[in-house]
């Protein structure tokens, strides 16, 4: 059995244009939910009953708060980038995101839209900046394998 390292679930946003591993980022977690319907009835013997209804998906990010790479130069797919791009715009728009590493020959990836729902950005002294980002998604979660 491969046990799959966690170094290799990466987020890719699409928010401009093109297909940018999210800098930084040291953790990720994709939610996928489906809501129940409740059939309780006089037949269901006193437990009970649900049957599907809409499912739904977040992604949720946090890694090291940064604007510049290791050589001073400006990033263009860091927090502040999607926050810019796609929350404090005139129009907030979508992001396009990638879950997983769809750059190797077997790998599964997730690939879905959603909006920015919340951004934190923290330092402690002499600590590290860090920043966590949540993404509610809209319309349909693909699958897919490279």
């Amino acid at each position: 059995m491969a046990i799959l390292n966690g170094t290799e679930l990466k987020v890719y946003s699409g928010h401009s244009g093109t297909n940018n591993l999210v800098a930084f980022a040291q953790n990720c977690t994709l939610n996928i939910n489906m809501a129940t319907r409740e059939i309780t009835n006089k037949e269901s013997g006193g437990f009970k009953e649900v049957l599907e209804s809409t499912r739904d998906y977040s992604l949720d990010v946090d890694g090291a708060y940064a604007w510049t790479n290791a050589a001073g130069a400006d990033i263009t797919d860091g927090i502040d980038d999607l926050v810019g791009t796609n929350l404090l715009g005139a129009t907030r728009t979508a992001v396009t995101f990638t879950f997983g590493d769809n750059q190797t020959t077997d790998d599964v990836y997730y690939q879905g839209t959603g909006f920015i729902t919340s951004v934190s950005i923290s330092g402690g002294t002499e600590d590290t900046a860090t920043y966590s980002l949540s993404i509610e998604g809209t319309g349909t979660l693909t699958k897919g394998e490279v």
